[in-house]
């Protein structure tokens, strides 16, 4: 199992120079891939947020940097770690011009990215970018059809409900045959059972081992129906947890805690076979503190867990 870390993008202590250090402390540590998120706005009122009741949504939103120009500078100061997005909002987007954009990052790194895609969730975005919410479950589909149509051998185009591509040349191509891998958050039934239909691999945000148990599952159940491999997509688990110096009592969430505690979970997803956990809980300062319990994970997880190389 391979382990990764969010990027500082977001919060009053984001900017170049944590992001920048974070990227090459992660990949010194011997960490697989740091990540980026999207946000692309922060209202003022209360949101929507599954689950529960409108609220404010939390302040560190209120700064996000943007998530493929900053995989962009951060690939130009690390050599190995892979660059990944965890997720961008695709119906929102797009295709030909995030293809570009992709493919740009995906040649700079060499063939680093891996691309986190998802429907989103928050009513604003879509009224704001004036696309249906209703609508993006279908568009996330038509929208990786079109992304990998782009990707292909010139020239290219595609015919799809929401996108289309006129018989074009499309450059440059991604440094990945093919394209970069694309993993495709999703929580409910049926995204789960949309996205093992055509994603090379599973997102799902961390929750109970039973539950996460269950969606992984769902997903591997989902593809086979579909007569894919799921031993041939990716299970990249997002642990959405606190990390802390010291283990944390009753009602510790699952991969949250002290560095004991989160490797004593990252051993019980070795028995569903998941590639990859990205830590996302690293906005809180100092960070001095935060990489330091990184570096324990990192050195706990090695003695306990099984590689993959």
């Amino acid at each position: 199992m391979d382990l990764g870390v969010d990027l500082l993008t977001s919060g009053p202590y984001a900017g170049p120079e944590a992001i920048t250090r974070m990227a090459r402390e992660a990949e010194n540590l011997g960490y697989a891939a740091v990540w980026t998120h999207e946000r692309l706005l922060c209202p003022v009122a209360d949101v929507a947020q599954p689950p529960g009741p409108p609220r404010p949504l939390p302040e560190y939103y209120r700064t996000t940097y943007e998530p493929i120009d900053t995989l962009a500078f951060v690939a130009a100061g690390t050599t190995t770690v892979k660059l990944g997005t965890s997720v961008l909002t695709a119906p929102l987007h797009n295709p030909i011009q995030l293809a570009r954009r992709l493919a740009t990052v995906d040649r700079f790194s060499r063939g680093r990215l891996v691309v986190g895609l998802g429907q989103g969730w928050m009513r604003e975005e879509y009224a704001t970018w004036d696309v249906p919410f209703r609508e993006r479950g279908d568009r996330l589909r038509d929208f990786v059809s079109a992304l990998r149509a782009a990707w292909a051998a010139d020239p290219v185009s595609y015919d799809g409900r929401y996108h289309r591509i006129p018989l074009s040349y499309l450059d440059p191509k991604p440094h990945q045959p093919g394209g970069p891998p694309i993993i495709v958050g999703a929580a409910a039934d049926v995204a789960i059972d949309r996205a093992a239909g055509f994603a090379d691999g599973f997102n799902p945000t961390s929750m109970s081992f039973e539950r996460l148990a269950r969606a992984i599952g769902r997903f591997r159940d989902a593809a086979a129906r579909a007569d894919r491999d799921p031993g041939g997509l990716s299970i990249v688990v997002r642990a959405a947890t606190p990390l802390t110096s010291s283990p944390i009592g009753t009602g510790r969430p699952f991969l949250g805690g002290s560095p004991a505690q989160v490797v004593e979970d990252l051993r019980r997803l070795e028995e569903l076979a998941v590639d990859h956990v990205l830590f996302t809980n690293v906005r809180q300062p100092p960070l001095d503190e935060q990489l330091e319990l990184l570096a324990r994970i990192k050195t706990a997880a090695d003695r306990a867990l099984t590689s993959k190389v």
